[in-house]
C-alpha cells in the first residue's frame, strides 16, 4: 500500500479498502505499487473512457524495455518498472509524458529461468524512494528522482534461505517504515524450517522482523484491515497468514496449500473479510477472520475448491466491485484453458462465465474491467455481474502477464521488448 513517509499505522485505517472496492477517498491516486493504490487491482478513476472510441485506442509513446514480468509504477510523472538488458537486472524510470528514459539502474545480473526470464516483483514507489525485489530475492532502496541506489541487500542470503523455484515474485509493500518482501525456503543444509515473510527498516535494510515458517509461493502481501486492525496478510506455500504489522508476530493462519507452491494471487479484502485463491485445480475460498480476547480465529464463509471449483486463479488477482468478484479462472495445471468469471462474493454462486476467455489479467476502474490478454490485446468489459459485456477490443502490444497500470488518463503496460503507454482519459 502506498502511504505516506510519517504516516502511523494507527492513522492508515481510513485509507484502507472500502467494502465496495473503491478507495476511502475521490481522489485518482498514482498507481504506486503492484495492483495499485490499494493493492486490490481497483482505482478510483472517474475520468477514464466509458465506451470503446470510435476511431480505436490511441497510443501516445512507445519505448524499448526488455524481457521480464514486472508490471510498472507510476507516481509524480515516473514511469517505473524492471526487465533484463546487457547490463543485467535493470530498474528504469520513464518519463510518464513521452516515454524517454530518465535514468537506469543496475540491481544484479540477468535472471533465467525456465519459466520465463527476467525479475517479476514490480517495483513500489514511496515518498523519494523506490523500492525493487530481483529474481534472485535482491531488495534495493533507490532515490526516485535519481536512480542512486541508497542501500541493496541480498534478503534471501540474509536468512539463509533459497530462491523460490520459479524466482522472488514478491512485490514490496511498504508499511509504515517498513518493506515487506517474503524471502523463500530452507537450504538444505540449515535444519531450520527457514522464514518466508521478512520485512527490513526502510532506511537502512536492516531486519526488523522475520515470520511464517516454510516456502514463501508466488504471492505479495498485503496490508488489508481485519476487525478494525490493520494486518499484513501473506499468501506463502503453505496458506494465508495474518501478522502484525509492528513486530511481525504471526496472529492467525488458515492452511491452503497448492501444488508447487503456486499460491501467486494477492489475498483482497471483501466486507472485512479475506478472500484468496489458487490454480493447479485448487480453487478459492472467503474467510472471515473475527478477533476474540487476545486471540483470533478463522471460519469458512465458503470454499470453493479442487476441479469443480468457481475460481482457480493462476497468477492473476480477483477484483471485487459492488459485492462481486471478476477473475480469471484457469482450469487444470496451467493449462490453456482459462474462463473469465463473475461470482456473488457473498456466497460464491456463478453470475456467469465467459468461457475460453484465454489467459490474461485485469484491473478496474469506474465500473470497467481492463483486461490485458496473453496474446497482446487490451480489452474494455463492463462490470456487470448480470451478463458478460465486452465494450472492445484491440491488439497493442506483445505477449504480457501482468496488468495495466491505469493512471494520469492512460493504461502502462509493458510487454517483453517496450513499454506503452494508451490514452483512455475520456473527452
Amino acid at each position: 500500500m502506498f502511504l505516506p513517509t510519517k504516516t502511523g499505522l494507527r492513522s492508515i485505517l481510513p485509507l484502507l479498502l472500502l467494502g465496495n472496492g473503491t478507495l476511502a477517498t475521490g481522489d485518482s491516486p498514482a498507481w504506486s505499487q503492484f495492483l495499485g493504490p490499494q493493492r486490490n487491482g481497483v482505482v478510483a478513476a472517474t475520468d477514464l473512457l466509458s465506451k470503446w472510441p470510435a476511431g480505436g485506442l490511441e497510443v501516445a509513446w512507445r519505448a524499448e524495455g526488455g524481457v521480464g514480468m514486472s508490471a510498472v509504477a507510476v507516481a509524480d510523472g515516473r514511469a517505473v518498472t524492471m526487465w533484463n538488458s546487457s547490463q543485467g537486472q535493470v530498474l528504469t524510470a520513464l518519463n510518464a509524458k513521452d516515454g524517454s528514459v530518465l535514468w537506469t539502474t543496475p540491481l544484479a545480473p540477468s535472471y533465467k529461468n525456465a519459466m520465463g526470464d527476467g525479475p517479476r516483483a514490480t517495483p513500489t514507489i514511496e515518498g523519494p524512494h523506490v523500492f525493487a525485489y530481483t529474481g534472485e530475492g535482491v531488495l534495493a532502496c533507490l532515490n526516485v528522482s535519481t536512480g542512486e541506489k541508497i542501500w541493496t541487500k541480498s534478503v534471501v542470503d540474509e536468512m539463509s534461505s533459497r530462491p523460490a523455484a520459479y524466482g522472488m515474485a514478491s512485490s514490496p509493500l511498504v508499511v509504515d517504515d517498513l518493506v515487506i518482501v517474503t524471502v523463500g525456503g530452507p537450504q538444505p543444509e540449515f535444519p531450520a524450517p527457514g522464514r518466508a515473510v521478512v520485512a527490513l527498516d526502510r532506511k537502512n535494510g536492516d531486519v526488523r522482523w522475520s515470520a511464517v515458517d516454510g516456502m514463501p509461493g508466488y504471492s505479495s502481501p498485503a496490508l488489508l484491515d481485519l476487525d478494525g486492525v490493520p494486518h499484513v496478510v501473506a499468501f506463502t506455500g503453505r496458506g494465508v497468514t495474518g501478522i502484525r504489522p509492528t513486530d511481525g508476530k504471526e496472529l492467525w493462519s488458515y492452511p491452503f496449500k497448492t501444488p508447487y507452491d503456486c499460491n501467486t494471487a494477492t489475498p483482497i479484502a471483501v466486507d472485512g473479510k479475506v478472500f484468496i485463491s489458487a490454480g493447479e485445480n485448487h480453487g478459492c475460498v472467503m474467510l472471515k477472520v473475527t478477533k476474540q480476547g487476545n486471540r483470533y480465529s478463522v471460519d469458512e464463509v465458503w470454499a470453493s475448491v479442487d476441479v469443480k471449483s468457481v475460481m482457480r486463479n493462476e497468477w492473476q488477482t480477483s477484483v471485487l466491485l459492488d459485492g462481486y468478484l471478476y477473475g480469471f479462472d484457469n482450469v487444470g495445471s496451467a493449462g490453456p484453458v482459462t474462463h473469465l468469471t463473475c461470482i456473488d462474493a457473498a456466497t460464491g454462486e456463478v453470475a456467469w462465465r465467459k468461457t475460453r476467455f484465454g489467459k490474461g489479467n485485469l484491473v478496474a476502474a469506474d465500473g470497467i474491467l481492463w483486461i490485458t490478454t496473453m496474446s497482446g490485446d487490451l480489452v474494455m468489459v463492463q462490470a456487470n455481474p448480470d451478463a458478460y459485456s465486452e465494450l472492445g477490443r484491440q491488439r497493442i502490444f506483445g505477449k504480457t502477464r501482468q496488468t495495466a497500470s491505469l493512471t494520469e488518463g492512460c493504461a502502462f503496460i509493458r510487454d517483453d521488448s517496450q513499454v506503452i503507454c494508451i490514452k483512455i482519459r475520456s473527452q
